[in-house]
């Protein structure tokens, strides 16, 4: 291809050579070009590929790559470091040094330690740990829970009539009320706190991906598709759900701060998790009241929970903007 376009523009500068020379042109002053069939079936358009696509969109912003460093250091904190730690809220009415409780942070201490002379450092990655736990169990739930359902409400008319009913209803109950509520007829419990916040919010998930798959559903080509005898179920599968992945990310990432945010409420109010179970919600509430004596004990967590959140809600929001086909032009 490059040989023809080589030789094409010398026959265009012999022919204006010719021309301003005001000569005639004969048939010696054109050269035939051989025909080439290897280059006439090269593509000159680059290939493209979806997910490199994604992580050059996604890695291109700085502030994206600053909260995900800032992501990784969280959650490498908070699964590593309590392995070596063993802190554990057992056990500490009994002190055998005085003089280890109220140390502000320092190079011995880092974070301080608190009244029982338990090192903060320690109980905000215990903590952490437990609240991300939550959040991300909570997450995987709600979205496998709300993308299959969404998928099937979407396509099913006898479905849609019911669940609309449904989510009519519990929509229009406060959903922090209804996870008091069962964490209270539950009791006090890892899993039943999970329970008590996935049990009904699933369905703000599977409603918005009923929505987009009905919005699909009547396209050309998935009318041509259904045409030719393909199933309903790989039509979702295969021609709806992939181009929703940017909205499932979307979702995914609000529903992870959000289970994050109410563990913390809810272990503030003394609600969902066990005494003897670090968070940092429990860290929190415990702290309280040294807001004013002792403010490490209780700016510190809260200042942890900020970066979480906001890191994690930073990154989720980007790779679901990365993940959008339409920013890939």
């Amino acid at each position: 291809m490059a040989d023809a376009i080589d030789n094409e523009r010398s026959i265009q500068a012999l022919t204006e050579d010719k021309l301003g020379n005001s000569d005639l042109i004969t048939d010696d002053d054109f050269v035939q070009v051989p025909l080439d069939t290897l280059a006439s079936e090269k593509i000159d358009t680059p290939k493209y590929s979806y997910w490199g696509s994604v992580a050059k969109a996604f890695f291109s912003n700085k502030v994206t790559v600053l909260m995900l460093v800032l992501v990784v250091f969280i959650l490498g904190m908070s699964f590593i470091q309590p392995l070596f730690s063993g802190y554990s809220l057992k056990d500490v009415s009994k002190i055998n040094d005085l003089g280890a409780r109220y140390n502000w942070p320092s190079s011995k201490y880092w974070f301080g330690t608190d009244q029982n002379g338990q090192s903060l450092f320690d109980a905000i990655w215990a903590g952490a740990r437990t609240s991300i736990s939550i959040g991300v169990i909570g997450t995987l739930i709600t979205t496998t829970i709300g993308v299959i359902v969404g998928g099937i409400w979407g396509v099913s008319k006898r479905l849609d009539k019911v669940m609309l009913e449904v989510y009519n209803v519990i929509s229009n109950v406060p959903s922090l009320l209804i996870i008091i509520v069962l964490s209270y007829t539950l009791g006090s419990g890892f899993w039943n706190l999970i329970f008590a916040m996935t049990c009904t919010s699933w369905l703000g998930t599977a409603y918005s991906i009923r929505v987009y798959v009905m919005m699909y559903r009547d396209r050309e080509y998935n009318i041509a598709s259904k045409t030719l005898g393909t199933p309903t179920f790989r039509v979702v599968t295969r021609n709806i759900l992939p181009y929703l992945t940017s909205v499932i990310v979307t979702s995914a990432s609000l529903s992870l701060s959000g289970f994050i945010d109410y563990e913390v409420f809810l272990s503030y109010v003394g609600v969902g998790l066990s005494q003897n179970v670090p968070s940092l919600g429990r860290l929190i509430s415990t702290y309280s009241p040294y807001m004013t004596s002792y403010p490490y004990l209780f700016w510190l967590p809260v200042l942890t929970l900020a970066l979480l959140t906001i890191s994690l809600y930073v990154v989720g929001q980007n790779l679901a903007d990365a993940s959008d086909p339409r920013t890939h032009m």
